[in-house]
């Protein structure tokens, strides 16, 4: 593999020496470019280096195995080695990958319930809570933007953002719909319930990366209410924001403040323009969105909740784990890890990289 790599240290060290020039320094844009490029170069540098080191010493190995010096000590010392270098060839494998922009944003989830309805509402409610407690244990913030609530407690509708580093990378992989098999609580009989509740999982963006002209929004207040129509306060807090030219509409009702409604409004509205900016610029993305989302349907499902049984499928991997009570409190990665590996192997595989690590 080194072979086609043996462009990283040489490119890796220039960079480092251009760095080093003065008349770089004085040009700041030149010189946060190559500082850019140079930093994004180093892992990838430093895995060849570690890479390269490993054959060294297999071929030293190998050298005293075949004069018959030290038989016994090469011999562990190749079997010490072997595991090493695939990995170290699999970490090389992984730092080609490009990377996704997106993959480092905050994000913007949005949860519906499907079919089923107060049942599905209640599951919706549950995956509510499962993100948030998953968000808890990785120390990630969670800030409800709107929610549309049943008197039990479900979720019709809910918008909320999650803040931490890397959350778009972990949780980009739930968006589709999800289905709940339970015996639901308004359920007299015990007849097990089919539900469901779709999630979508958008990259928050900045004002910077959609900009949004004041005279393409509607903006409506009206008085926030919660269950059977209960006031929750006494003023027109509650935000309803159209964008004209697509038709997106996006409420925020969670603040007593107009003011704070409105920048959560924003903040979803530029969320779903960026997602459908970079749909119409990916066809592929856009056709995997759509097979992901679908319509609510239960015939449409990425992941299968079984309280009956204790299991939680995920139909993309399928894969089935039993520890379903951990699973919606937020013990999460065990399934999100396998699949952040099949993402990976699959763009390997569409690089003509082998994923096996061998």
């Amino acid at each position: 593999m080194l072979d086609r790599l043996d462009w990283v240290l040489p490119r890796f060290e220039e960079l480092g020496e251009m760095l080093s020039q003065p008349e770089v320094a004085q040009d700041q844009a030149r010189y946060r470019a190559l500082m850019r490029e140079h930093s994004q170069l180093e892992p990838l540098a430093q895995a060849v280096t570690r890479y390269a080191g490993l054959l060294r010493e297999r071929d030293e190995a190998r050298e005293m195995l075949e004069a018959g010096d030290l038989t016994d000590m090469a011999q562990d010392e190749l079997e010490r080695l072997t595991p090493l270098i695939e990995r170290a060839e699999r970490e090389m494998q992984l730092l080609l990958l490009p990377r996704d922009p997106d993959d480092e944003r905050n994000v913007v989830m949005e949860i519906r319930s499907g079919a089923g309805g107060e049942e599905a509402a209640l599951f919706g409610a549950m995956l509510m809570r499962m993100y948030t407690r998953y968000a808890e244990r990785h120390g990630w913030r969670v800030e409800m933007m709107d929610a549309n609530m049943t008197e039990l407690g479900g979720v019709k509708e809910a918008v909320f953002a999650i803040a931490g580093e890397g959350a778009f990378s972990r949780l980009r992989y739930e968006s589709g719909v999800h289905r709940v098999q339970r015996v639901p609580v308004t359920e007299s009989n015990g007849k097990r319930q089919t539900s469901t509740a779709t999630v979508a999982v958008l990259p928050e963006a900045q004002e910077v990366d959609v900009r949004i002209d004041p005279g393409d929004l509607r903006v409506d207040v009206y008085r926030a209410s919660g269950h059977g129509g209960q006031y929750i306060n006494k003023t027109d807090s509650a935000v309803r924001i159209t964008h004209l030219p697509t038709g997106l509409v996006v409420t925020c009702q969670d603040e007593k403040s107009q003011l704070k409604n409105r920048e959560k409004a924003m903040r979803v509205l530029r969320a779903r323009l960026y997602e459908r900016m970079e749909r119409e610029q990916d066809a592929a993305y856009a056709e995997n969105r759509r097979t992901q989302v679908g319509t609510g349907d239960r015939s449409e499902r990425i992941r299968t909740y079984n309280f009956n049984e204790g299991r939680v499928t995920d139909h993309r991997l399928g894969r089935t784990i039993y520890t379903i009570d951990a699973f919606v409190d937020g013990d999460m990665d065990a399934l999100l890890d396998a699949l952040v590996s099949a993402d990976q192997e699959e763009r390997l595989r569409a690089l003509g990289l082998r994923g096996d690590g061998k």
